[in-house]
C-alpha cells in the first residue's frame, strides 16, 4: 500500500504509534521489575548463606524465596508475551454495537492481549469477542460471553499488515476483505517453519478451531487446506480456553517424522504458547514393549519386493482384522482363566467366589484382574484372621492365581490367535522374540487385554489431549490401541487422498468405526498452490471436492529429456533460475528415498542441497532433495519432479504419489521425463 492510501487513515497511524510507545514503556518497566526481583532473590539467598539463622527463620526465608521465584516467573512470561507484540502488535480491528447500546465497542485483535495501566488495548484472537472477526461480515453479529450470548452488529471491520512496527497496508471491511488479505499472504514466499494463520483464518476453519464439544474431532482435508495449521491453532485455542486445567505439557502430537515435527515447531510459540511434546507410533511401541519383546522398523513398501510380506501387511491393515482380534479377545478373556478353589491352612475361598470377582473386574486386563483378586482374598482372610494362623500376602496369592491361567504371556496368545482364525501363514517372525512392524500394534492390542498397557505418561506429562497427523497412514488396529492408551480428547487429521502405503486398505469410514462418536469436518479448499497447479493435480487424481483458490501463476511445465544426463542438465538450469529468483525454497521430489539419495549425490557436487530423509531432524530453506513420503505436510515455493515417466508413475497408487508431489508446490511446478511420459499426466 502506498503512502497516499495510508494518509486516508491518520487515526490508525497515530494509534499504531501510541501502541508502539506503550509496548516500549511496558517492556522497559517489566525489565526493571525483573531485574529487581532477581536482585531480591539473590539478596535472600545471600542472607541465608551468610547468617546463622534459626530453623523458623530459615523456613520463612524458604517461603519468601519461592514467592519471589513465582513472581519472577510470572513477570518473565508477561514480558515475553509483550515482546512478541513488538514487530506486529495487532492485525485487525472490529467495532461492535451491542443491542440497546448507542456506543460501539472498538477492539484491536492480536496474537495475545495487551493491557496498559489497567486498560485493555489489544485482545487475544482466541477470545469470544474476537471470534466475531472470523465469523461475521458487517451487520448482525453475536458472541458468547461467560454469562450469556451478546447480540448486536459489527459496524466496522479493518485489517492491517504491520511489519517491524510499520504499517504496510490497511483494508477497510468489505465482503471480500478476507480474500484480499488471503491473496496477499499466499503470494508470499515459503518459510523454513510453518507460520501462524491468525490473520487469514476462514469461517469454516474457525468453527473447527473453536470447537469445544467434540471429544474426538476428525479433520479430512485436501492437500493445502491448512489442516495441520488448523489443528495447532485449535491446540492454542484450547490452551487459552481451559488455561486453568490444560497446559502445553499435557498435549502431545503424533507426527509422521522428525523433520515435519521441526517444520511445525514454531506455530505455538508464535501464538504465545509453549511447544507441545511430539511422538511417533514407533516411539510409543518402544515405550510399551521395552523389556517385553523386540520389533523391527517398518519397511518402505515402495522399495520392498516381497509378495508374502505384502500379503501380511495388507491383511493386518483392515477393519476386518480388528474385528477378528476383538472376537478372539472376547473368547480369550472368558476361557484363559480357570478358577479353582484357593486354600491356605484354615483359610479358603471357592472357585465360584474367585470367578465372580474375576467377572466383577471386567473393565480390567486379565492379569490386572488377578492382582485385584489377590488383594481381595488377602483382605477377606485378614478380616477373618484366626489366631496363630498367618494370612498369606497378596504376591503369594497372585502366584497361585497365575497358575490357573492357560497362557502365561501375550506372546503365546498372539501365536494362538492366528491358529484360531486359521491364518498362521500371515504370522512371521524376522528373528527370535522379534515382531515385524505390522505385528507390533496387533500384539499391543492383545497385550492391552491380557496384561495391560503402561500408563500414557510420557516425559513426565499426563496427556490430556492428543493430536494425530497424517491419519491415513495408520491402520484401524493402531487406532484401537491409541484409543485404549490415551483416554483423552483427540484431534485427528489427514487426507485419505494422500495415502502413501499401497498396502493399507482401510478407509476414513473404518476410522470412524473405531471412533464412532467422533465429529467429522471436511476441508475442501486448497490454499497452498496456485489455481494452475491445483487444476493440473486434479488432472492426475480426480478429487471432486478439491477447490482451488483463485490465485493465479505459471502453468506447470512438463519437460521431455533425451536421457538421464540431459534430465540432470535441465534440472540444473532450473536450479540456477531458482537461485536468481526471489523464492526461498525448492524441492526436487523423487518417488522413493533411495532415488532421492541418488539425486542428492548427483546435485550436491555443484549445489548446496539438503537431503530430507527418514533420518533428517530439521527443515531448512534452500534446495532440498526428498521423496514423496518425506515431503508430505511440507510446502515449497517451487517443486521439480524428475522421472515423471511411464516406468516410474503408471499404477493407480502412483496417482496418489504424483498428486502429493505436485501439491507441495506453492508457485512453480516442473515435471521432467525421459522416453515416454507418465500416462497419468497426459
Amino acid at each position: 500500500m502506498n503512502n497516499d492510501t495510508l494518509i486516508q487513515f491518520p487515526d490508525e497511524i497515530a494509534w499504531l504509534e501510541e501502541i508502539n510507545s506503550k509496548i516500549d514503556d511496558t517492556l522497559e518497566k517489566s525489565g526493571i521489575r525483573m531485574k529487581q526481583i532477581d536482585e531480591d532473590y539473590m539478596d535472600f539467598k545471600r542472607y541465608t548463606l551468610e547468617h546463622n539463622i534459626d530453623p523458623h527463620e530459615a523456613f520463612q526465608n524458604e517461603l519468601l524465596l519461592k514467592q519471589v521465584d513465582r513472581s519472577g516467573a510470572f513477570f518473565v512470561k508477561m514480558h515475553n508475551l509483550t515482546a512478541k507484540l513488538i514487530k506486529s502488535p495487532y492485525f485487525a480491528r472490529i467495532d461492535f454495537l451491542e443491542k440497546n447500546n448507542p456506543v460501539a465497542i472498538t477492539r484491536y485483535i492480536g496474537a495475545s492481549s495487551f493491557m496498559y495501566e489497567n486498560e485493555l488495548l489489544i485482545i487475544d484472537w482466541r477470545s469470544p469477542f474476537a471470534g466475531m472477526f472470523y465469523d461475521y461480515e458487517l451487520g448482525p453479529a453475536a458472541y458468547d460471553a461467560p454469562q450469556k450470548r451478546i447480540e448486536g452488529e459489527l459496524s466496522r471491520k479493518r485489517q492491517f499488515k504491520i511489519t517491524n512496527r510499520k504499517m504496510m497496508y490497511i483494508l477497510e471491511s468489505s465482503l471480500n476483505i478476507q480474500d484480499d488479505i488471503l491473496q496477499r499472504e499466499l503470494s508470499q514466499t515459503s518459510d523454513d517453519k510453518m507460520k501462524s494463520i491468525i490473520a487469514t483464518i476462514q469461517k469454516e476453519q474457525n468453527q473447527i478451531i473453536r470447537n469445544e464439544q467434540a471429544e474426538t474431532l476428525i479433520i479430512q482435508g485436501v492437500g493445502g487446506s491448512g489442516k495441520t495449521s488448523i489443528a495447532l491453532h485449535r491446540v492454542a485455542f484450547l490452551l487459552y480456553r481451559f488455561k486453568n486445567t490444560l497446559k502445553a505439557k499435557d498435549i502431545t502430537i503424533i507426527s509422521p517424522n522428525k523433520v515435519f515435527g521441526d517444520y511445525i515447531s514454531n506455530v505455538l510459540p508464535e501464538l504465545g504458547e509453549e511447544r507441545i511434546n511430539q511422538l511417533s507410533f514407533a516411539d510409543i511401541a518402544s515405550m510399551q514393549l521395552d523389556g517385553i519383546i523386540n520389533f523391527e522398523a517398518d519397511k518402505d513398501p515402495l522399495e520392498t519386493n516381497d509378495a508374502k510380506w505384502t500379503e501380511r501387511v495388507r491383511f493386518k491393515s483392515t477393519l476386518y482384522f480388528l474385528k477378528l482380534m476383538d472376537d478372539y479377545i472376547e473368547k480369550m478373556i472368558a476361557s484363559v482363566f480357570e478358577p479353582a478353589a484357593y486354600t491356605h491352612g484354615k483359610y479358603a475361598v471357592s472357585a465360584e467366589w474367585i470367578c465372580r470377582r474375576y467377572n466383577a473386574y471386567r473393565d480390567d486386563p486379565v492379569k490386572q484382574r488377578l492382582r485385584k483378586i489377590a488383594e481381595d482374598i488377602h483382605e477377606r482372610f485378614d478380616a477373618n484372621r484366626i489366631a496363630g494362623n498367618p494370612v498369606p500376602r497378596p504376591p503369594a496369592i497372585l502366584k497361585n492365581l497365575n497358575n490357573m491361567l492357560k497362557a502365561k504371556n501375550t506372546f503365546s496368545l498372539y501365536a494362538d490367535f492366528y491358529t484360531e482364525v486359521k491364518m498362521s501363514s500371515v504370522l512371521s517372525f524376522p528373528a527370535k522374540k522379534t515382531l515385524e512392524w505390522s505385528d507390533v500394534y496387533p500384539f499391543l492390542y492383545l497385550h492391552a487385554a491380557f496384561e495391560g498397557l503402561r500408563k500414557s505418561t510420557y516425559e513426565g506429562s499426563n496427556i490430556k489431549h492428543l493430536v494425530i497427523d497424517e491419519m491415513q497412514d495408520y491402520t484401524p488396529i493402531q487406532y484401537a490401541v491409541i484409543k485404549r492408551l490415551f483416554r483423552c480428547p483427540m484431534t485427528i487429521l489427514g487426507d485419505f487422498g494422500q495415502r502413501i502405503n499401497p498396502n493399507h486398505l482401510h478407509t476414513l469410514t473404518d476410522i470412524q468405526q473405531v471412533y464412532h462418536n467422533a465429529a467429522l469436518f471436511e476441508l475442501t479448499k486448497s490454499y497452498r498452490s496456485t489455481y494452475e497447479i491445483i487444476t493440473f493435480a486434479k488432472g492426475i487424481r480426480s478429487v471432486n471436492k478439491l477447490e482451488p483458490i483463485e490465485r493465479h501463476g505459471e502453468a506447470p511445465a512438463v519437460i521431455q529429456c533425451d536421457d538421464e544426463q540431459d534430465e540432470i542438465i535441465k534440472m540444473k538450469s532450473k536450479l540456477d533460475t531458482f537461485l536468481r529468483s526471489g523464492y526461498t525454497s525448492l524441492a526436487v521430489i523423487l518417488k522413493t528415498n533411495s532415488l532421492a539419495e541418488f539425486f542428492f549425490n548427483a546435485l550436491s557436487k555443484d549445489y548446496k542441497v539438503h537431503l530430507i530423509s527418514p533420518k533428517t531432524a530439521r527443515f531448512v530453506n534452500g534446495i532440498s532433495v526428498t521423496s514423496v513420503q518425506m515431503s508430505k505436510g511440507l510446502e515449497f515455493d517451487e517443486v521439480i519432479i524428475p522421472n515423471a515417466n511411464k516406468k516410474t508413475y503408471s499404477s493407480e497408487h502412483d496417482r496418489n504419489l504424483l498428486y502429493i508431489a505436485c501439491t507441495r508446490a506453492m508457485h512453480t511446478l516442473t515435471l521432467m521425463y525421459t522416453e515416454e511420459a507418465s500416462p497419468l499426466i497426459c
